[in-house]
């Protein structure tokens, strides 16, 4: 059953305010509030399945039926629809070109997992064919593209959630953080360190045979085109069954073409819930300074000198000038998760614990009845995607909305984009500008291929 089309109207950081009334408790397990009927399940579809989009889906069986499923890898498409029909009893279509799936009238919304340089594209035109979209973070590989998301969402009244899904999930710990700071448990917040681990680099890799049954071209996409490459060292555990060096699945974060290295990766999670908990996301930064930093080519001019290594940055201390006097460090030492310092104590969050002496005093001192609920903006949900599907119902942006989101990021991709040029970078958070750097400001955006350009 297909939804209304919405009402065009901008639901800015609103989150899931009004879901007293909507609802976003389960009335039984099976299903989300405002579908208990097996005609009012919306219908979806997956574009993008290795890993993370398989991830996604699975926890969207029990409130939505999908019809379609698309990948350019033959292999991995048709083991998740084989995978979609034992848990939903029927299997989708699949689809190697995506646009299949947005000319199809009977999809409600796609969930979007593909590598990060097709996110804007694919998720522009699932606006534009009248689908809702949930895409995986990061949710763009430049500034400008979050730019004309917020547009195209605004223009559609779409409903579009971002899968940052530590705000809804992780035992609710980074919403007891955020909490926590509301409540003044740890005094002014002075600092803010996000701790988002180093990332790897490569030997040299060599150009190698496409696997069979992978459309490399359209793997590409928008970005430039270049050979295929990889060596024969195969991946085990999460990531496996590709090789463990290569310029496609899985590796595809350590490569600026596709991605942006573990600042856009793990800090698209960190440095969301610091600044969600410092109350700034609605604004920016107003300095990003890299401290000390370490990438695995050489660079000239903002570019890597060499197209058969790795060349996102393997370690790195970043500055951060917040508003309110506040400093974030986004930083690859140290343990994954957030550290929050203010005038009367601190304490530490990832997502196996929140640990530190206000975190101890709420055995004598809990925070007030309703704390949690207030920072998400109602009841909190079982996972992110019932945010997602609730809000499609009630037609109010979700959890994770996309001007937040984006917000965030600008601070992740202005911090690749000061290492790669060396420098430290003054941002102008009202314009969303690089101020008085013409060189700088040109990495705000990037050319697409030619026949891969974005359909409006």
């Amino acid at each position: 059953m297909a939804f209304k089309q919405p009402t065009n109207r901008r639901q800015f950081l609103q989150g899931m305010a009004a879901a007293g009334a909507a609802g976003l408790l389960f009335r039984t397990p099976a299903r989300a509030l405002g579908y208990e009927s097996p005609n009012e399940r919306p219908v979806f579809a997956t574009i993008g399945l290795r890993n993370q989009g398989w991830a996604i889906t699975s926890k969207s069986f029990k409130f939505a039926d999908f019809a379609a499923m698309a990948d350019v890898d033959a292999g991995v498409l048709g083991a998740n629809q084989e995978k979609a029909e034992q848990a939903q009893g029927k299997r989708p279509e699949g689809y190697k070109d995506y646009r299949e799936v947005l000319d199809r009238k009977d999809i409600d919304a796609v969930m979007i997992a593909t590598p990060d340089h097709w996110h804007t594209k694919i998720a522009v035109e699932a606006m534009l064919a009248g689908k809702d979209v949930y895409c995986e973070k990061p949710l763009t590989l430049t500034i400008n593209e979050g730019k004309l998301i917020e547009k195209m969402v605004k223009q559609t009244g779409r409903v579009f959630q971002v899968g940052t899904m530590q705000r809804s999930e992780s035992g609710q710990r980074f919403l007891q953080a955020i909490a926590l700071i509301r409540a003044g448990r740890i005094g002014k917040v002075q600092k803010v360190t996000c701790g988002i681990n180093a990332m790897e680099s490569s030997p040299v890799i060599p150009e190698a045979p496409v696997p069979e049954g992978l459309d490399w071209d359209f793997w590409l996409g928008p970005a430039p085109q270049v050979p295929y490459r990889a060596l024969p060292q195969m991946r085990e555990g999460y990531g496996g069954g590709v090789p463990l060096f290569s310029n496609c699945h899985y590796s595809f974060r350590n490569w600026h073409e596709y991605s942006g290295g573990k600042l856009t990766d793990w800090g698209a999670h960190h440095v969301d819930i610091a600044c969600w908990a410092i109350g700034a996301s609605d604004t920016g930064p107003s300095q990003v300074k890299p401290l000390d930093y370490s990438l695995p080519v050489e660079y000239k001019d903002g570019w890597p000198t060499v197209s058969d290594r790795y060349n996102a940055a393997t370690r790195f201390n970043i500055q951060v000038a917040m508003p309110n006097d506040i400093e974030m460090l986004i930083t690859s030492e140290g343990d994954n998760g957030i550290l929050f310092e203010g005038t009367e104590g601190r304490f530490f969050v990832n997502r196996g614990k929140i640990a530190g002496k206000p975190v101890e005093d709420l055995a004598s001192n809990p925070l007030p009845d309703g704390a949690i609920e207030e920072v998400y903006g109602g009841p909190v949900p079982a996972n992110h995607t019932v945010n997602f599907i609730e809000a499609m119902k009630s037609r109010k942006q979700p959890i994770s909305d996309v001007w937040s989101h984006n917000r965030m990021l600008e601070i992740c991709h202005l911090s690749n984009i000061a290492m790669r040029l060396g420098r430290e970078l003054n941002w102008d958070p009202a314009k969303r500008e690089i101020i008085g750097d013409a060189q700088a400001n040109a990495f705000l955006e990037r050319e697409y291929r030619k026949g891969f350009e974005i359909n409006m």
